[in-house]
């Protein structure tokens, strides 16, 4: 099992405190084919397999990517603490995550963890 931790930028902690968002309540997983992405109250799990690649993305504005945001662009979702730079995954089939239904599906994902040249790579394996 590999784990990759969230950067949580001091600016946007208390936001994120009150949507659940911690140290604790989030992170990545890649273990035994999966990708399990846990953001708070919101999760998004996929086996690797459904993944077409991954790009660095980054700086972003704040009001764009901290908590869990919905692109009305695309629908590709991200789950941001930081402004500085992530990492948007993308996949065959779009995965659900937003709303628990999984009625809307995303066809990315980007994730700003403290590794995303990290993540990218073990991703690629």
């Amino acid at each position: 099992m590999t784990d990759f931790d969230f950067s949580f930028d001091p600016r946007y902690q208390r936001v994120l405190w009150l949507l659940g968002v911690t140290p604790h309540t989030s992170g990545i997983q890649i273990a035994d084919g999966w990708l399990l992405a846990r953001f708070g109250r919101w999760q998004v799990r996929t086996p690797l397999t459904n993944i077409t690649g991954a790009t660095l993305t980054g700086p972003y504005r704040g009001y764009r990517v901290i908590g869990a945001r919905l692109s009305l662009a695309d629908r590709g979702l991200t789950f941001g603490t930081t402004t500085e730079r992530g990492l948007c995954i993308s996949f065959h089939r779009p995965v659900h995550g937003i709303e628990p239904t999984g009625m809307l599906r995303h066809p990315s994902l980007t994730v700003t963890v403290a590794d995303p040249i990290g993540l990218g790579l073990a991703l690629e394996t």
